[in-house]
């Protein structure tokens, strides 16, 4: 299985690239074309749907068996994304689509949306997305599994942050805690992770982000593309890593996005009302949060910026986002993600000793979290952070696009509470925060240049 983050960074920096080199018209007449029922634009807002798809050809059997995919691909899509640039072309929203969202197939009624692309492929993507965000969608891009290898790999190289080791026998990811600067292989082993993190398919899409965030940060940021041999590297590799749609005018959209800047670019998910949602039919999918989703939506059909909506700003009373809270307003579930019995409901109790409003002794679906997280709402992060600093020094802290309240998954490791000394009191945002809402930004995005590891 896969999600790969690196489509629209692709095409974004290949076509900022080659332009700076007199490429463009070369990148637009080899670039693969596919048929995806849009017609392209160069001028005023533009709405690109995002797909990275299972198309393993050209993989050798040696890099088969290191990233654990076999040799069948999947009929459906892995990624799926809308990114929104605007009309000034100063500011690039890119919205994640949750690979099991419960939404409206046209033509198929009700399923998960990634199987749209098996049942109509590129044409259906689209039009699926188009009926469930009421947004019209310009333009298509398509990456698959051997292209985003070469071009991490053209690239020199990406960082990744990990906010404990990780031993995946899924995705075959083997790394400690820590920055590394990864090749090819290992970012897609990353890419595809998503069995050592509590929230599974919502922690890798923010991994995707940052991993996105990072390939935009090294293009763009760091002047890589500026040495030839390397560019021209680059260039092959995306080239194959990306299909779009026939009326993609790749070298004019070069031109218009040469100033763009990662600070600019951010990174968001579509706000979730139930992450364990059972179907009709018994599958295992997420539905979205309608009204949240709506107004985001919205502000695309308008080209106005995301803006912090009042209800977000409320969000945990005193203890949102511009309060510090106390204890006794931090409200959290408590969830046993081991196989530790009663250690949900012994955590309750220490954190209960220390004031904070909690619910325990309930059991996470899965009992294999290696490590304890923290997620909260947008709003929330306050709270969130009190937790970790007062108590469970050990966890990492996630935003979660959905929650109405702080949820704590307790792991094997990161569930001791303990008192901090006096010099630690400070504490820290921990290395799984992400940066809801600071500095002006929409509650559950990120920029660029904050979500890339660097």
């Amino acid at each position: 299985m896969l999600l790969i983050a690196s489509s629209f960074a692709s095409v974004v920096v290949l076509v900022v690239a080659a332009a700076a080199w007199g490429l463009g018209s070369y990148v637009n007449a080899a670039l693969k074309r596919v048929n995806a029922g849009v017609s392209g634009g160069v001028s005023g807002p533009l709405n690109i749907v995002v797909a990275g798809v299972d198309r393993r050809a050209g993989l050798t059997p040696h890099q088969q068996a290191e990233l654990h995919v076999g040799h069948v691909p999947s009929s459906n899509s892995d990624t799926m994304m809308v990114a929104h640039i605007s009309a000034d072309r100063r500011r690039v929203t890119v919205v994640s689509l949750p690979r099991d969202s419960w939404v409206n197939i046209p033509g198929h009624g009700m399923g998960k949306i990634n199987s749209a692309y098996g049942l109509g492929g590129p044409k259906l993507m689209v039009a699926t997305v188009e009926r469930n965000t009421g947004l019209t969608i310009n333009d298509y891009i398509e990456v698959n599994f051997l292209g985003f290898i070469k071009v991490i790999d053209a690239l020199g190289g990406v960082n990744v942050c990990l906010p404990y080791a990780v031993n995946d026998p899924y995705s075959g990811l083997r790394m400690s805690a820590g920055v590394h600067h990864v090749d090819g292989i290992t970012a897609l082993k990353y890419a595809r992770d998503r069995h050592s993190f509590a929230t599974s398919d919502l922690a890798r899409i923010r991994n995707q982000q940052s991993l996105l965030a990072s390939l935009l940060h090294e293009a763009i940021g760091s002047g890589t593309l500026a040495n030839p041999f390397r560019l021209r590297q680059f260039v092959q590799g995306a080239l194959e890593a990306v299909r779009v749609n026939q009326g993609l005018d790749a070298a004019a959209l070069a031109a218009q996005l040469r100033g763009i800047s990662t600070a600019n670019v951010r990174f968001m998910t579509v706000p979730l009302a139930n992450l364990n949602y059972l179907s009709p039919t018994g599958e295992s999918a997420v539905l979205w949060d309608h009204r949240a989703a709506g107004r985001i939506f919205a502000a695309f059909k308008a080209d106005r910026p995301l803006t912090r909506h009042p209800r977000h700003a409320r969000a945990g009373g005193s203890a949102g986002a511009g309060a510090a809270p106390r204890p006794g307003q931090v409200r959290a579930k408590v969830y046993n993600g081991t196989l530790i019995g009663g250690l949900s409901a012994a955590t309750g109790a220490e954190l209960s000793k220390l004031g904070f409003q909690v619910r325990a002794g309930l059991t996470w679906p899965v009992h294999d979290i290696s490590r304890t997280v923290i997620e909260y709402p947008p709003g929330q992060q306050p709270g969130a952070r009190l937790l970790q600093r007062r108590a469970l020094h050990g966890a990492s802290l996630r935003e979660v696009s959905g929650l109405s309240k702080i949820r704590v998954v307790l792991g094997t490791a990161g569930h001791a509470v303990t008192v901090p000394s006096q010099s630690g009191a400070g504490g820290s945002s921990g290395s799984g925060g992400g940066g809801g809402g600071g500095g002006g930004n929409p509650p559950g995005t990120r920029t660029a240049a904050r979500a890339a590891c660097h």
